[in-house]
């Protein structure tokens, strides 16, 4: 049975050996160079140490070097991928498929979202080149989750919890085309969160000013058991540019579910990790929550704003000159920082400059109403918490104590059977009170304090006959500890993963098609021959190269404007979706959108922003979105 594991963003060092702390299986973090978060990266020796710390744990540390690469760029990121397998790194992900080609060392290789890891038909062949892992599009429901555990014998990587880009990953070319910079090039400007403006190519003006792209946050906590049965064994959480009380929470917020869930099943990691404070994901960055596609189409966007509106606090009953009043049972502190929709269902703010039990004074008087639901996105109290010591994450050893003729030894084993010793020629002499002894060689063994480690138990073979001081005792377990680090670091460093001539993709298995354009993004020679020798007679170069956009979606998106405003062209398909919007019936967003009137089956539907225009197209049968510009 494969092992379940809990994969957690690290932004730097710190956040890596907090998420570790907090019950993290495994960790992505950026390299130096060539990640798909250029905000985000980190030297070779803060790898090296997260590295260690990992696999004190028996953890795992995945670099991401999953940008598009110019051939100028190529020696460059082989070079650091040497220096990535040196400090022991357990695996790469990549988007670039010129690095097969490139003299790569003996490294795990994982296919990242931004391969387009969406259909079976090209999981399949990621498989044949020899990827030891995919991680699936976000649209992938837990149907097709199991429908591509059955076909393939990869390990599959599913996101969890985060942010959502409105387009399939790496089909995103908006920001590139805005401003320059590159989604698949690590540099996003993240042009889904704008607001826009939707209108006719007739000149009606259908919806102003909203976030008309901009997605909530995905949450598939209650689905964790169905995606494992389906075949998920890594369970990602987004947020590498996260700070770090999102980082803490999260993950402990998913180590306790799957804990609950894992009987039965093997964990991917080492240790017990106790919590103290109550994790809650509503108290920390979020716009509101979805499960997206896990279950199929649904209302998924958040039209009124892209900014975290944090957890519902309750709703006001009274409002004073200078005050307000809000029931519910959620303590306010100063410094809080509510929001909430005003009556053009827009975000509306402030901050709390004064706490009288349920009667709060803003530092600026709303203008608001009885009724209004207010939520809190600055938890003061939940933020200083999580400022202080929130978790430990403690091995189970098992403590032995021998006397053998020319030494006295003290050996431990751990829980995954890993063990360490070290003797001593110390003198010895017979103990005056055995019993008592014993107790003292039991006691001073025990005190493993802010080691990694905690005892099961300690056993004395010689039933305290022999007397040590306290102080030797001491000695020894330090330098006990100090050498079953050194050995799990050892045992959980990775094994090569292709044989020592070399990695080797099956240049026998054809591609899928015999033609790929610009949305396989091939920007460099080497990723142009991977293609050709699977078979591929036309590559199109990609659009970082190009610049060529007439006629290029800039992006596309399973999710559907159309459907989100009640307005889908084919409403049969959702007859039976039951607890989902009737065919063409309003959505809660299609209120919150203020449409200003209908949308007609035959309108050209374009989006506004600023003076750009952008053409959208529906293609019902792939039941997908595309975006072009006008």
């Amino acid at each position: 049975m494969k092992k379940i594991e809990l994969l957690s963003p690290a932004k730097n060092l710190e956040f890596g050996r907090e998420a570790i702390n907090h019950g993290a299986d495994a960790l992505y973090i950026g390299a130096p160079a060539f990640g798909a978060r250029a905000a985000a990266t980190n030297t070779i020796e803060d790898i090296d140490a997260l590295v260690n710390y990992a696999h004190l744990y028996g953890a795992k540390v995945y670099v991401t070097v999953n940008t598009l690469l110019y051939d100028s760029e190529l020696d460059d990121a082989v070079k650091m991928i040497y220096q990535l397998y040196d400090a022991g790194v357990d695996a790469l992900l990549i988007q670039d498929m010129g690095l097969w080609y490139c003299d790569l060392p003996p490294i795990a290789l994982h296919a990242s979202t931004q391969c387009h890891n969406a259909s079976i038909e090209r999981i399949k062949f990621m498989e044949s080149t020899g990827f030891s892992r995919v991680v699936l599009a976000r649209e992938t429901s837990l149907e097709q989750m199991r429908a591509i555990h059955k076909a393939t014998h990869l390990e599959l990587e599913a996101f969890v919890h985060g942010a959502l880009c409105v387009s399939y990953s790496g089909q995103c070319y908006m920001s590139q085309y805005l401003n320059n910079r590159s989604g698949n090039r690590g540099c996003c400007s993240q042009p889904c969160r704008s607001s826009y403006d939707l209108l006719t190519d007739d000149g009606r003006l259908l919806v102003k000013d909203r976030h008309l792209l901009s997605l909530r946050d995905f949450n598939a906590s209650q689905h964790l058991e169905s995606m494992i049965d389906a075949g998920i064994v890594s369970f990602k959480i987004e947020g590498r540019l996260k700070d770090l009380s999102y980082v803490k929470n999260i993950t402990a917020y998913y180590r306790r579910l799957l804990d609950g869930i894992l009987e039965g099943r093997q964990r991917a990691s080492s240790g017990t990790t106790t919590f103290f404070f109550t994790p809650d994901p509503d108290r920390t960055f979020n716009r509101g929550y979805t499960d997206y596609f896990l279950r199929g189409r649904q209302p998924m966007a958040n039209f009124a704003t892209q900014k975290s509106m944090g957890k519902r606090v309750g709703e006001v009953t009274a409002v004073g000159r200078r005050s307000l009043t809000v029931d519910g049972t959620e303590p306010f502190a100063n410094g809080d920082g509510l929001c909430y929709l005003d009556a053009d269902n827009r975000l509306q703010g402030f901050l709390v400059n004064q706490v009288q039990g349920r009667t709060i004074t803003p530092n600026v008087m709303p203008d608001i109403q009885v009724g209004t639901t207010l939520w809190r996105n600055n938890d003061q109290l939940f933020e200083k918490m999580l400022q202080g010591r929130t978790a430990e994450r403690k091995i189970g050893v098992r403590i032995k104590y021998n006397v053998y003729i020319d030494c006295v030894r003290v050996e431990m084993e751990d829980e995954d059977g890993v063990r360490a010793f070290v003797d001593s020629d110390a003198e010895y002499n017979i103990a005056a009170d055995f019993g008592r002894m014993s107790e003292t060689i039991v006691r001073q063994l025990s005190k493993l304090g802010d080691t990694p480690f905690t005892p099961i138990e300690v056993i004395d073979t010689t039933e305290g006959l022999y007397f040590l001081p306290a102080s030797t005792l001491n000695q020894m377990r330090r330098a006990a500890v100090e050498a079953l680090k050194l050995c799990r670091i050892n045992h959980f460093h990775p094994k090569d993963v292709y044989p020592a001539e070399g990695r080797y993709a099956d240049d026998t298995v054809p591609y899928p098609e015999k033609s790929v354009d610009y949305r396989v993004n091939v920007v460099n020679a080497k990723a142009e021959t991977f293609y050709r020798l699977h078979g591929v007679t036309q590559v199109e170069r990609g659009l970082e190269q190009t610049r060529n956009y007439d006629g290029k979606a800039l992006m596309t998106t399973k999710y559907c404007l159309r459907y989100e405003l009640g307005c889908c062209l084919h409403p049969e398909k959702w007859k039976a979706a039951k607890g989902r919007p009737a065919p063409g019936a309003a959505t809660d967003n299609a209120s919150a959108a203020h449409l200003e009137g209908p949308i007609r089956p035959d309108d050209t539907l374009l989006l506004r922003n600023q003076d750009r225009l952008f053409r959208l197209e529906f293609d019902c049968r792939q039941c997908l979105m595309r975006i072009y510009k006008k």
